[in-house]
């Protein structure tokens, strides 16, 4: 089983593809011109440790300045430090939920995501064979927790919908969990993988 869901990841991460964006919804939208896009990397780290595969997922804290209490993956911007956006990934899962650097399995990588905070974000997808003791970041992340990956993988979960934002009325996308709202770059994000399992 184990083998098998990582030669499908293999195998869907190796097809061709486009980037993704926060606009793929709203092609109407006039971006500023000359905007500069800071390289970041997010991870998707799939857990192979309990009874059914599960994506990690963090709640951040109601009390950051930029996205409160949304749902994201661990990571964030490539700093002067890191040797690419993997190594801010892995740097980030780390100091946010306490995953080992060397814990992670990467399998490869989704097209990369243009977010409307003027981030190029791309997705490393790694597989975890073992637990660990996940420890939240105080201050940056409220909750850790786990959603199915058979649920994540399946086109017909998500649904697109909208709220007014500066003015004008933005589509996103969503995939509802339990208590859970993933929406957004995140629900994106896991949008493209699974269209790209479904082929």
């Amino acid at each position: 089983m184990t083998t098998e869901l990582i030669e499908r990841l293999r195998n869907a991460l190796a097809l061709p593809g486009h980037q993704s964006s926060d606009f793929d919804l709203n092609p109407n939208t006039e971006l500023p011109v000359g905007r500069t896009l800071r390289p970041a990397g997010v991870l998707i780290g799939i857990s192979l440790a309990g009874e059914r595969p599960g994506v990690i997922l963090t709640k951040r804290s109601s009390a950051l300045k930029h996205h409160p209490g949304q749902i994201a993956f661990p990571g964030g911007k490539q700093d002067e430090g890191d040797a690419d956006v993997t190594a801010a990934a892995l740097r980030e899962a780390e100091e946010e939920i306490g995953l080992p650097a060397g814990l992670p399995e990467i399998i490869g990588f989704l097209p990369a995501h243009e977010t409307v905070t003027s981030f190029m974000v791309t997705p490393v997808l790694a597989v975890l064979r073992q637990d660990f003791e996940i420890v939240p970041e105080p201050g940056e992340v409220d909750e850790v927790f786990s959603v199915p990956l058979d649920h994540l993988l399946r086109p017909e979960n998500y649904l697109v919908e909208s709220r007014q934002w500066r003015g004008q009325r933005r589509y996103y996308y969503t995939v509802p969990f339990g208590p859970y709202y993933i929406w957004g770059a995140t629900a994106r994000m896991l949008r493209g993988l699974a269209a790209r399992m479904e082929q």
